[in-house]
């Protein structure tokens, strides 16, 4: 079959809006479309070239290599239709701070995100999410569909429902698990893990350029996180009550500073995303 007449179907993420709930949930579970998993992302352009299917969708999701990406699969598969879900600009980098704290990093939010000068771990540019709805508008000619990470929380059947509808794949209701892939951990074990993260990790990591003693490492400091992690859970919770790990007036000084993004990323999907619905709410 040549590949003009298959249809390509991407979700590009992004990360921490759910991504690995979908991977291993719910597109599983679609029926009429061949699904590429994530570990098989690659792969993707020979899976394609050498499979005899009508449609496929492919999953990945990105952060800072999205441009990269996208413009890869543009290169390949220029009519793909696009599948991109969006987290509120301050709630995103809540949880991108919650997981770099799960794997053992020291610094303090507001070193993270340094919201006075840029010079934070993360680069204010990378929470800007209007730019990847233009650049994904920009290069392929079929509508996307934007779906927003709170409609998945609010109603998680009309959710994938929508994305069923988009690229013409059928579920059964009763074959999806509706409880996420991964449960978070509690502000009190982050907080125990951050506190001994500050005292035995290295501030300057050292680049390991052998693949295998690069895996070893990050094995291994996994692995110790995740045991510090357990180990917080049998703690008093009290123990912790004055400490935070992100303080309510960064957070909405994050919110302040990407209110217009947010706001074109909502105009946006009501405007050019595929069946703009159940989006009202997010503006507010």
């Amino acid at each position: 079959m040549e590949n003009l007449n298959k249809e390509i179907y991407f979700h590009v993420g992004l990360g921490k809006t759910a991504s690995t709930y979908l991977q291993y949930k719910v597109f599983p579970k679609f029926k009429g479309i061949y699904y590429i998993q994530r570990t098989r992302y690659e792969k993707y352009p020979k899976i394609i070239e050498q499979t005899n299917h009508k449609t496929y969708l492919i999953s990945r999701e990105f952060d800072r290599q999205f441009e990269r990406e996208v413009r890869r699969m543009a290169s390949h598969y220029p009519y793909a239709s696009i599948i991109i879900v969006l987290r509120r600009n301050d709630s995103w980098l809540a949880s991108q701070y919650r997981r770099y704290v799960k794997n053992g990093g020291y610094k303090s939010f507001g070193e993270f995100v340094d919201i006075e000068n840029n010079q934070g771990h993360w680069d204010l540019k990378e929470g800007f999410f209007h730019k990847k709805l233009q650049l994904i508008e920009e290069i392929f000619p079929n509508k996307p569909l934007v779906l927003f990470h709170d409609e998945l929380k609010n109603d998680p059947f009309s959710f994938i429902d929508r994305i069923a509808k988009y690229t013409g794949a059928e579920y059964e209701k009763n074959k999806i698990d509706i409880n996420p892939q991964h449960k978070s951990y509690s502000t009190k074990q982050l907080k125990v893990l951050k506190r001994i993260s500050t005292k035995i990790f290295p501030r300057e990591k050292k680049e390991i350029k052998n693949k295998t003693l690069h895996y070893i490492n990050f094995r291994s400091r996994w692995l110790l996180c995740h045991l510090i992690l357990y180990a917080a859970y049998l703690l008093p919770k009290k123990w912790f009550l004055d400490e935070k790990i992100i303080g309510n007036e960064e957070l909405e000084k994050i919110k302040a500073y990407y209110y217009d993004d947010w706001s074109k990323c909502i105009e946006f999907a009501k405007e050019k995303s595929f069946d703009p619905t159940a989006v009202d709410a997010l503006s507010e």
